[in-house]
């Protein structure tokens, strides 16, 4: 396996905290690299010293003969002009429209852009994929992702992974990826780095692997502590013996017992969520009844009726403009409907979690607890009462950041200050616009951990399928024609049907007339027949056993799952057996609804 890149005892610091401490990894041919690591922890930097865009203190990086490497960064900075000119430059037609590789990268990510578009006019997910798209149709060994995935929708994940495993799965080249899609990594690397505390850590496997092999190393750190403590405890016992002894004990002793002290180390999670108090939430949450809603001649909804019941979990996944936030914004009661209306129980408090953050600019110089302070000066918390500053340095604010103005707060800072704000509120209806949004792994556990306790109502609109089908019971989609579709097949039904719908040629315009029954409606409107009846209860009858003989099918492939983790390869293989198993159940429950419907 070719070496393409390596870095050699690299040192980087910044003001007064060094990033990379003697860091020293090599990239071969065919490696997928997933970066991962806390916000502020240096994944960003480690890319662009490997990439040559930053120089080191210390140390060096070295790169095969001619090896060439590609950037995408965070900011998606195209130069003015159109799409074509950005993702080709100046390469005439001829030299790229006959490459079938090329066509792919078309079709996948510029679909609804056209090449002759400004720049300046597209959206934040097109400007993402039109920047993804200038690197892929290049030929380049080395390719570096710094958070490909945001601003891209579910489907344009998809693309993106199924596009690299197949670039890179005959070692072609190599690539290096920073995401918080914690999907993606699964997706896509055959190994992971983790970056913390100056240094790099080392993974086989992707992201589950990286998990398991965690939390083996975690288990093995505390039997080491918990054997250190208990020698602890003995030197300390010997050296509380009467004061009179004392004066005699070795020097020797004394010294262990303070070493045993002073290497303490320090906790590796600082990360926790509380689970606080939740308003009591009563039968009736929110119903969505005969809404339409339209902006000029756009209609995002059309006679929806949708009705959210207390404890419900729903995840919201869609195309691009379909009205996902919009969607979030009339259930929280900041917008209203052209026609129909929301009702809402009186007992429900609302919390809404919004995909920006410019909601703290107003607040940009006050200090972190006093942001909290100002909606609560204390919270009960598992039975005990803390304060805003205890409560503030549990969510992973040390207390020189617990005293940092909000204007100079990360992106992932703020984003946990958001849900904090939320939390201490006290509310029994969660709707979370992009949660995933500038959050560190580590940080998206501790949500997920802390959503899975959650007793109230929850709505998350994310292109995070890990998030969704980690903290979600259904998901329900906005296809782009108005209408809310339930998904009993999840993110994988919704993919099917966005494939389906691209393959399909575009329905005819219809008037309103079109919607007046026709002479056949007649004869459905007079209900099944016996024979219909009785075919429709040997399908249900049917399905049932399929659905049964799945469901064991799902629970030997997780065993296997559980046997084989440690194999990257056999958990992805028995992974993809689980998502076709997934599909069919979809498939299977709608079919059953259909014939549950005609046999009454």
């Amino acid at each position: 396996m070719a070496h393409l890149l390596g870095a050699d005892r690299v040192t980087l610091t910044l003001g007064t905290r060094t990033l990379l401490d003697e860091v020293s990894l090599g990239l071969d041919d065919g490696q997928r690299i997933g970066v991962v690591g806390p916000n502020g922890a240096g994944k960003s930097t480690l890319l662009r010293v490997l990439a040559g865009l930053q120089e080191p203190d210390a140390g060096r990086v070295t790169r095969a003969g001619g090896a060439r490497v590609a950037v995408l960064d965070q900011r998606d900075d195209l130069p003015p002009g159109t799409v074509l000119d950005a993702v080709h430059g100046s390469a005439d037609a001829h030299e790229w429209a006959s490459d079938a590789r090329i066509r792919a990268v078309h079709a996948g990510l510029l679909s609804d852009v056209g090449l002759d578009a400004d720049v300046a006019s597209l959206s934040g997910g097109q400007r993402r994929r039109v920047a993804l798209a200038a690197l892929l149709v290049r030929d380049d060994e080395v390719l570096v992702l710094d958070e490909p995935t945001n601003h891209l929708d579910v489907e344009g994940v998809a693309w993106l992974a199924a596009h690299l495993v197949e670039r890179y799965a005959r070692g072609s080249g190599a690539l290096v990826v920073v995401t918080h899609d914690r999907w993606f990594l699964d997706a896509v690397c055959t190994r992971t780095w983790e970056v913390h505390d100056g240094g790099v850590d080392q993974y086989d496997g992707g992201y589950a692997a990286y998990v398991l092999a965690r939390a083996e190393r975690a288990r093995t750190a505390a039997t080491t502590e918990e054997k250190r403590q208990n020698l602890l405890r003995k030197e300390l016992a010997w050296l509380r013996r009467g004061a009179p002894a004392r004066t005699s004990k070795p020097r020797f002793r004394i010294d262990a017992a303070n070493a045993l002290i002073a290497d303490e180390p320090p906790p590796r999670d600082r990360m926790e969520l509380a689970r606080m108090a939740t308003a009591r939430l009563g039968k009736d949450v929110l119903d969505v009844e005969d809404v339409t809603l339209a902006f000029g001649d756009k209609v995002l909804l059309d006679d929806v009726t949708w009705r959210l019941g207390p404890g419900d979990r729903i995840g919201v996944v869609g195309v691009n403009g379909a009205g996902k936030t919009t969607l979030l914004r009339l259930l929280a009661g900041r917008l209203a409907p052209t026609s129909g209306r929301v009702k809402r129980g009186k007992t429900v408090a609302v919390a809404e979690l919004r995909q920006d953050v410019e909601d703290l600019d107003d607040l940009a110089d006050l200090r972190v607890v006093e942001v909290v302070e100002r909606e609560k000066r204390s919270v009960v918390v598992g039975g005990k009462e803390l304060t805003a500053s205890q409560l503030v340095e549990r969510l992973g604010f040390p207390r020189d950041r617990a005293r940092t103005p909000v204007r100079d707060l990360s992106g992932g800072e703020r984003r946990r200050l958001q849900l904090l704000r939320l939390l201490v509120g006290e509310p029994n209806v969660l709707l979370l616009d992009e949660p995933t949004n500038d959050l560190d792994t580590d940080t998206l556990a501790a949500l997920e951990d802390l959503l899975d306790g959650w007793p109230g109502t929850l709505v998350v609109v994310s292109h995070d399928r890990y998030l969704l089908e980690r903290v979600c019971d259904r998901q329900v989609a906005l296809l782009g024609d108005a209408k809310l579709r339930d998904l009993p097949g999840g993110v994988e039904q919704y993919l099917e049907l966005r494939h389906a719908a691209g393959e399909a040629q575009p329905p005819a315009a219809t008037s309103p007339a079109a919607d007046s029954p026709v002479p056949g409606d007649a004869v459905a409107a007079a209900g099944p027949t016996q024979a219909e009846v009785r075919a429709a209860r040997k399908e249900i009858a049917r399905i049932e056993r399929r659905l049964s003989r799945i469901a064991d099918l799902e629970k030997d492939l997780h065993a296997k799952m559980a046997a084989q983790a440690t194999d990257h390869q056999a958990v992805l293989a028995l992974d993809a057996e689980l998502r076709t198993l997934a599909a069919e159940k979809g498939e299977l429950e709608a079919a059953w609804l259909e014939a549950a419907e005609t046999a009454g």
